[in-house]
């Protein structure tokens, strides 16, 4: 979405997680620039609401990351679906990029695991913390365009993992980039992810391991056969997260993070242009 787009009060007040009341109050205040319609209505500069969010945000920015973690455990883990919702294009905002707001979330999440590991949440809080921001994820995800021509990239979980979290984040990275998704999510056998490629409609396959898959023979077994497949159809073959893959042989890459995920994609982006 071009920062020269003009916004209604309603989607400005979805863009910034709040009420269209809250809009009307910022713009009559002066806080916010709004210029009106022949008929009186109030629209908004895309860049302006953005501008705006994150100085919003910059004013109430915890003090460092740790405690930033800590408010996104509070919120994922006391909070609703509006809240966290509302909270995610806040951060957007501020970061500017969904590829940013990924990585900030993997290490919320990161936080998360550490403390369900240490007693302080329960079972429950974390399975309600990872579903809130999974639907959260979904609706922002479903609302990023990409057109019928676009590449599409095929999400799975490495096999035994559980985790799709990181595929959800993945997912939110290339809908940014204009990619569309074809989500094979958890249990998906490697010889079914082979014959998808088959139909040479895929340009990507990207496996998702979390820290819990610590299986590395396991994992490297799957990296050789879906490997050798996205090799022999010329299809980039990615291994994300934080769990035990083998180093990356032939054209397979191992990402850790979603920034190196995002220059990845502009890298294939300038060599389809």
């Amino acid at each position: 979405m071009a920062t020269s787009t003009t916004l209604s009060t309603a989607a400005a007040a979805q863009l910034a997680g709040v009420a269209p009341s809250s809009v009307k109050r910022w713009a009559d205040e002066g806080l916010l620039p709004c210029t009106r319609t022949a008929g009186g209505h109030r629209r908004f500069l895309l860049a302006d609401v953005q501008r705006f969010l994150a100085s919003q945000e910059a004013q109430q920015r915890p003090a460092s990351a740790e405690a930033a973690d800590e408010e996104w455990v509070a919120l994922l883990t006391r909070g609703d679906a509006h809240a966290v919702l509302g909270a995610l294009f806040s951060l957007r905002g501020r970061l500017g990029a969904w590829y940013r707001v990924a990585d900030a979330l993997g290490r919320a999440l990161t936080r998360v695991g550490e403390r369900w590991k240490a007693g302080e949440l329960t079972v429950l809080e974390e399975h309600l913390a990872s579903e809130r921001l999974m639907r959260a994820l979904t609706q922002v995800s479903a609302g990023l365009w990409s057109g019928a021509g676009a590449p599409t990239c095929l999400l799975a979980t490495a096999e035994g993992d559980e985790h799709t979290l990181g595929l959800a984040l993945a997912e939110l990275v290339l809908r940014e980039a204009g990619w569309n998704t074809l989500w094979a999510g958890r249990a998906t056998p490697s010889r079914e992810l082979v014959g998808a490629l088959a139909s040479g409609e895929l340009g990507m396959v990207a496996l998702s391991a979390s820290a819990t898959a610590a299986d590395g023979a396991r994992l490297a077994e799957q990296a050789r056969v879906v490997g050798a497949a996205c090799a022999r159809h010329g299809v980039p073959f990615v291994m994300g997260g934080s769990g035990a893959w083998p180093e990356p042989s032939g054209s397979a890459r191992r990402l850790e993070d979603f920034g190196s995920f995002h220059r990845l994609l502009r890298e294939l982006d300038g060599e389809s242009t």
